[in-house]
């Protein structure tokens, strides 16, 4: 079977390349810019980006199923609309390419973030409403996004939606945000925590859900794909049980870390880094739904979410392997 995959070079995209490969599957990449992490990998590399139809035609040319993971993650807004065209439009071009190549299953990651938080003290699953004009710009991308293939669904496509919270694990070659967090609370670059924390679910979880979902999905279903609920403080004391590392301990109210925050910002520009903390991430991880229900996960696509233990101590092994640490 051949499959093609945006997205590829990212986190997910690459573990999901190098499984469907272990497997004995086919696989076409879409490559926008890097191609560090999937150059090794024996996959046909296709140039090209979601804005750009003809280069999705191209790569879904004699693909049996789609996998969609390609977007644009901001936590600081939106303000060139590159997030709305990457995410949204782009999602809209991966549909249509889609249709004409007659893919038998269209496979999209969205993201727990395009499901509205609110009311925080009920569970949260496939029914609960997307969010609306209000959101933020990431999250109203997303949203945008899954309503096109819940639409072309509606429409006799056979597509379905992959919703997973917070990513994280082996291998991490850019590495992605939690990945970047994992790293800063290694080199002390993180001087306090703040309340809250994320649903954290491991990456391989994710991959191998997503690879169950080409047989055993329901055509026009969505599917939370999520793990268990940790603190930012747990976090910490988890990277700093399996390094061996003093990681940090100290909780800052969330008002004092919102004082702070033109201070980061700053900082972040002087040093070409992009900040963790801003606005928006501290929205997150003060009313991220804590009460995330993954049974229809567990149950359809047999989901069995890892202990965050075993996550935090392969990724630090991976690091290790890879000389992050000394980075």
């Amino acid at each position: 079977m051949k499959i093609a995959v945006t997205g590829a070079n990212g986190h997910v995209g690459y573990n999901l390349c190098k499984s469907l490969l272990d497997k004995g599957f086919q696989v076409k990449a879409l490559t926008h810019q890097h191609t560090d992490s999937i150059s090794k990998l024996n996959l046909t590399l296709v140039k090209g980006d979601v804005l750009d139809k003809t280069s999705l035609l191209d790569l879904m040319d004699g693909a049996e199923v789609v996998f969609h993971l390609a977007a644009q993650i901001s936590i600081t807004g939106d303000p060139s609309g590159s997030v709305y065209r990457n995410n949204a439009d782009g999602t809209k071009n991966m549909l249509s390419a889609a249709k004409e190549r007659n893919i038998k299953r269209f496979i999209h990651f969205s993201s727990i973030h395009a499901f509205s938080q609110d009311p925080q003290e009920k569970a949260l699953d496939e029914m609960r409403p997307l969010v609306g004009s209000e959101a933020f710009a990431y999250d109203r991308s997303k949203a945008e996004g899954e309503k096109a293939v819940m639409e072309a669904a509606r429409n006799g496509m056979d597509a379905i939606v992959l919703s997973p919270t917070a990513i994280i694990g082996p291998a991490d070659p850019e590495p992605g945000l939690t990945g970047k967090a994992v790293l800063q609370l290694l080199h002390h670059k993180i001087p306090a925590l703040v309340p809250g924390g994320y649903n954290w679910i491991d990456v391989r979880d994710v991959v191998s859900t997503a690879i169950a979902a080409i047989e055993k999905a329901r055509a026009g279903q969505k599917y939370l794909v999520a793990g268990k609920w940790h603190s930012l403080k747990e976090l910490s004391a988890c990277v700093e049980k399996h390094s061996g590392v003093k990681t940090v301990h100290t909780v800052l109210p969330f008002w004092s870390a919102r004082i702070g925050l033109p201070f980061i910002t700053m900082y972040s520009k002087l040093t070409g880094n992009e900040p963790l903390y801003t606005s928006e991430s501290l929205e997150i991880v003060a009313k991220g739904s804590r009460l995330i229900d993954n049974s229809k996960s567990r149950k359809e696509l047999g989901l069995e979410p890892r202990p965050l233990d075993e996550t935090i101590h392969d990724l630090i092994e991976w690091f290790k392997t890879n000389n992050y640490l000394n980075k």
